[in-house]
């Protein structure tokens, strides 16, 4: 092939030459077309997988949205938006691809598939562009501005993935061929390429829509559920193994973190109190986190609430079994204040006692002493016997099983020395003739704590130089009465040896009865 005139034989060589090497182009370029129909094919049956799995991720989405609106409904909403622009586009490129393959006769046969003359005519029209061709061209660059527009700006990374699969050149809309040239981006892609080479771009196309689909359905997702374990949605609380404890135990219990937020709300709820079945509403109410009990305190004991809670997930009810139990003690109502050393009880008298343990129902509680009788509930009666002192044993069990038990030792005191009184009035005391006469002799125990109902059963009755008279009763007989007249003004009648009772233990002997002076005024 080199300059100068050539002989036949070597115009032969030549020409026979010139064929070869366009056998061999020929060839090559059959094969690179069949390589695009080839990775074509697996575009597209790989986008029929990305498909099936986005619309499975969005139903997903959707049931998280229906579960808690709060949380998911609005990203459901944008999701939404985003796969109605993907796939509005997606089916746009589909038409073209029908378009490009009416004329074949085999789908299957890319080598045929060489020629450019579809998109040429269909975008381009000399140095311009057709209206399909810019109407292409604006399809683009909305479908990749309108997805990144929704999509929130915590998600900077699938942004920049959106420009960088749908970017139509520089800011002028340039691309930069092999001789260094700025052509039209639309032109660099899309112009003189065959038709199987085209419609294996406009796949690949359809691919990035796909891809785009996924990564904001995906990061929506991911983006809620790291809100959701962040800290700032959780809250601590003590949980143990029961609710009251006493000094010198062991405390088991430990702090853990529950979430406080909608998402962490139950549906419903089944629960007993006791054994009762409690009310929603009015027992109990639905809030973040669990449930909120309205319930009071009840008789002290050990009470327990039990049941199930139900929390919604993946469009099935999820069943979180609930028993715990709580102790009510008796509530005091006042101060208590001790002094030292009084701590005592007096003989003859019923003495009111109250007996309890706290932590522990009056019902697991016991005391024992020598005339120590229960009434109620907390309540004795103590009428203790002979001997200067008793000594009272309380003993209970506590929620846990432990018995304690408990010693308190009180004196025995006798009732003090009554006073003797006339007309109420005790000691010495000024009175009239006739007030005497008529009047009425007792006994009083004064400042006592217990109101003892004292009777008298008689009395010696002293005139001065008259007789002592002796009476049976608390009123002057006629012999008393008697003497009281030949007093005269200013004596000092006395009334002694009052013999007094308790009518309700007429056993018990009282000490002796102070006697009682009346200096008589008329």
């Amino acid at each position: 092939m080199a300059g100068g005139k050539a002989t036949p034989r070597q115009k032969m060589i030549n020409l026979m030459y010139l064929i070869f090497i366009a056998m061999l182009a020929l060839n090559m370029s059959k094969e690179v077309l069949a390589a695009f129909g080839l990775m074509n094919v697996k575009m597209e049956t790989s986008n029929a997988k990305t498909t099936a799995s986005n619309d499975l991720f969005l139903e997903s989405l959707g049931t998280k949205a229906s579960e808690d609106a709060a949380k998911y409904d609005k990203l459901y909403k944008d999701a939404q938006q985003i796969k109605a622009m993907s796939q509005e586009y997606y089916d746009y490129l589909q038409s073209l691809k029908d378009g490009m393959l009416e004329g074949v006769e085999d789908p299957t046969d890319y080598t045929v598939m060489d020629k450019s003359d579809f998109l040429d005519g269909k975008f381009f029209q000399g140095d311009n562009l057709t209206p399909e061709g810019e109407d292409f061209l604006k399809r683009i660059n909305d479908y990749r501005d309108g997805v990144i527009a929704i999509l929130p700006a915590s998600m900077k990374e699938v942004k920049e993935n959106v420009q960088a699969r749908f970017q139509t050149g520089d800011e002028n809309g340039k691309e930069t061929n092999r001789s260094g040239e700025k052509v039209d981006w639309i032109n660099y892609h899309y112009e003189r390429f065959p038709l199987v080479a085209s419609l294996t771009k406009l796949t690949a196309l359809q691919a990035d829509i796909k891809s785009t689909e996924e990564d904001a359905l995906k990061s929506m997702l991911a983006g809620e559920l790291t809100e959701q374990v962040s800290l700032k949605n959780f809250a601590t609380s003590l949980s143990a193994s029961k609710s009251a404890f006493y000094s010198g135990e062991k405390y088991d219990g430990k702090i853990i973190i529950s979430k406080t937020d909608n998402s962490s709300t139950p549906v419903r709820a089944e629960l007993t109190l006791d054994g009762r079945k409690m009310t929603a509403g009015k027992d109990y109410k639905l809030e973040a986190g669990g449930i909120k009990l309205l319930i009071g305190a009840g008789a002290p004991g050990d009470h327990e609430v039990a049941g199930n809670m139900y929390f919604k997930q993946d469009g099935e009810e999820i069943e979180v079994p609930v028993k715990n139990s709580f102790a009510t003690i008796s509530k005091p109502n006042a101060a208590l204040i001790a002094a030292d050393k009084m701590n005592v009880v007096y003989r003859g008298v019923s003495n009111p006692m109250s007996i309890s343990i706290p932590g522990i129902p009056n019902n697991k509680v016991s005391a024992s002493a020598t005339g120590l009788k229960k009434r109620q509930g907390s309540n004795y009666i103590m009428n203790p016997g002979k001997g200067r002192t008793v000594t009272i044993t309380a003993s209970g069990t506590l929620p846990d099983g432990q018995r304690v038990s408990s010693k308190s030792e009180f004196r025995i005191k006798d009732i003090p020395r009554p006073s003797g009184s006339i007309s109420k009035q005790t000691g010495s005391l000024k009175l009239p003739r006739k007030n005497v006469e008529i009047a009425t002799v007792g006994a009083m125990l004064e400042d006592f704590d217990f109101d003892l109902n004292l009777k008298v059963g008689g009395f010696k009755f002293k005139v001065p130089g008259q007789p002592t008279v002796s009476v049976n009763g608390n009123k002057l007989n006629g012999q008393a009465k008697s003497a009281l007249k030949r007093a005269k003004r200013g004596d000092a009648v006395q009334i002694f040896d009052i013999n007094a009772y308790i009518t309700n233990n007429k056993s018990y002997k009282l000490k002796k009865v102070s006697p009682v002076v009346v200096e008589i005024t008329n």
